[in-house]
């Protein structure tokens, strides 16, 4: 006989929460600069009724290109039979022989195949156009194997984050960071930028790499370890993006993981000093374990939710708590959510907690594209839309990028803000006040990170005295706790119909960064020449090892694949 719910509650009940402490509604908000009005431009109506192309062809086209990559997997899968080291071996010979045809100075600087409007990147690969060497590294899409002894999984480049998870969790592991965005890749993660609200336990996603197989110049296939004799090409690939060799496989360390998240939700309110003091108040708490996950969405520059998430048995969700299964197209994106349904029903900033299934959680601002969804889709968060056709979300950014055409490209980046950054922990506030200043976009992400000390001359590491005492939040001898800021969307300037430019405000926080020990990451717009961008970043490590194996003249140097002013793959020889 089923035992009565409230006698379950009474006979398990759930602990009382701590009384909020971090809410000062009475705040008065941070002033806005004001710009004069912007003229009217027939740009603007095109962008601003993009959404009547995004619904009828664009939302299609991704639910359809999805399920049939899946049936494309499911029958390449079954023709070749599960994925296996030789199976791989093999896919890396392939790559290996490719390399070696190229005939360095003659035959172009080699990189990938894949098409630029591919990559979930705000650039567009100019350095691609006219590149007469291409890879072809689409067939390195597996996950290898899943080795539950020694609780590391093996995995290809190619393979995506929501392929993984979909593989692993059944298994009840999955690696330490997962980046919330379902297309991003391995290969992306461990050569560019992958953090996570986890981040602040593990560190980059690289951080928890344990071997790396990288394809260099010569054709040679090397595996990389901390701590063999190819440690400083497993230090200096991160943060190259392709610019050393081509990463053709990724050993990664397991953890296990139980099927739900406990999430608690943190209102704060107060000015932007009083919600960092929050923000480093459940980062890393003195009086009990840090949470495993930490994330902050900011609204204003007085308003935001703090979360912290911890893994949780059925058993728990069973006896305690509501499920908000948020994975669900009908469900509210999960930025609306926390502000309309967490945020602005509170008096006191009473804490809110609920269970979320962990691989919804995982992938929680998928559907949205964290907030940008809200300008391409300006009614999709609606009931009536989410429960028509909000199964169709959300749209791939490959093919949102085929709907700009021309000087739309080139307009749309001056209207619209991509930045993803990266400060120590003790220049959170002077950070966000200085974005409130020059791009007054709200939501705000925070999301906290843990850089560990190299003092090898890779392209990041601490600040140069962190490490005395006395320590920082969150600081040991051996890492700085730092802070992401994230922003998608377009500037409150713009959107108040006053005029911004988009260079000098990704300028002054290039230069802000650069002061502070702060890093901009890559997959953004940037405006840095190359001598700024040499002082933001170490080149000590990269710049030995682009010697080292022989990858001058054949494989892009890392600015131009990334900076604004980039050339094209023809021109760049000389700037190899």
């Amino acid at each position: 006989m089923c035992q009565p719910e409230d006698d379950i509650t009474k006979e398990h009940p759930s602990p009382p929460l701590p009384q909020n402490w971090w809410w000062n509604p009475t705040s008065p908000p941070r002033s806005t600069k004001h710009h004069a009005r912007a003229p009217f431009h027939l740009m603007d109506f095109l962008m601003q009724y993009r959404w009547l192309i995004i619904i009828p062809v664009v939302l299609p086209l991704s639910f359809l290109w999805a399920r049939l990559h899946l049936a494309r997997a499911w029958i390449k899968k079954r023709l070749r039979g599960e994925a296996t080291h030789e199976k791989h071996c093999a896919r890396i010979e392939r790559v290996q022989q490719a390399v070696k045809g190229h005939a360095k100075g003659t035959d172009g600087l080699i990189c990938t195949a894949r098409p630029s409007f591919w990559s979930v990147s705000t650039r567009d690969s100019a350095y691609k156009k006219g590149a007469r060497y291409q890879v072809d590294l689409s067939d390195l899409a597996d996950v290898v194997d899943v080795d539950l002894e020694r609780m590391v999984v093996k995995m290809e480049p190619y393979v995506t984050m929501g392929y993984l998870t979909a593989t692993l969790l059944d298994m009840g592991v999955c690696v330490p960071i997962v980046p919330e965005y379902d297309d991003l890749t391995v290969g992306g993660l461990v050569c560019g930028y992958g953090i996570e609200g986890s981040s602040h336990k593990y560190g980059f996603f690289y951080d928890e790499v344990t071997s790396m197989e990288v394809v260099i110049a010569s054709g040679e296939v090397i595996t990389a370890t901390r701590d063999n004799e190819y440690s400083d090409l497993f230090h200096a690939i991160p943060w190259s993006y392709g610019a050393i060799g081509m990463l053709v496989g990724v050993e990664m360390r397991l953890i296990k993981v139980k099927p739900f998240m406990k999430v608690t939700y943190y209102p704060v309110a107060g000015s932007i000093e009083e919600m960092t003091k929050a923000w480093n108040h459940f980062l890393v708490p003195t009086d009990k374990p840090w949470a495993e996950y930490v994330e902050g969405l900011i609204y204003s520059s007085t308003r935001g939710v703090i979360m912290t998430a911890d893994y949780a048995e059925a058993d728990e969700v069973k006896v305690s708590g509501k499920v908000n299964n948020m994975g669900f197209w009908y469900k509210p994106w999960f930025h609306k959510y926390v502000k309309e349904e967490i945020l602005d029903k509170t008096d006191d900033g009473s804490p809110v907690v609920e269970y979320v299934p962990t691989r919804a959680y995982y992938h929680r601002h998928t559907r949205s594209l964290y907030w940008e969804a809200d300008l391409l889709v300006p009614m999709g968060n609606h009931p009536l839309f989410r429960l028509a056709l909000g199964w169709l979300m959300p749209p791939r950014v490959s093919f949102l990028k085929l709907t700009m055409f021309g000087k739309m490209w080139k307009y749309y980046n001056s209207r619209f803000a991509a930045q993803d950054i990266l400060v120590p922990l003790h220049k959170t506030a002077a950070c966000m006040e200085l974005m409130h200043d020059e791009y007054d976009i709200y939501p705000l992400w925070l999301c906290p990170h843990r850089v560990f000390k190299t003092r090898m001359g890779t392209m990041l590491d601490c600040e140069k005295d962190f490490d005395k005492t006395p320590l920082g939040p969150g600081d040991t001898k051996d890492a700085q706790m730092f802070t992401d800021l994230g922003i998608w969307y377009t500037p409150g300037h713009i959107l108040r119909g006053e005029k911004w430019d988009a260079a000098e405000a990704s300028h002054k926080l290039e230069q802000w960064l650069i002061k502070n020990h702060g890093y901009q990451t890559l997959y953004a717009i940037t405006e840095l020449n190359e001598a700024d961008f040499w002082r933001m970043f170490d080149k000590t490590l990269y710049e030995k090892c682009r010697k080292k194996y022989d990858a001058v003249g054949s494989f892009m140097d890392v600015y131009y694949k990334i900076g604004k002013k980039n050339l094209s793959a023809s021109a760049l020889s000389a700037k190899s």
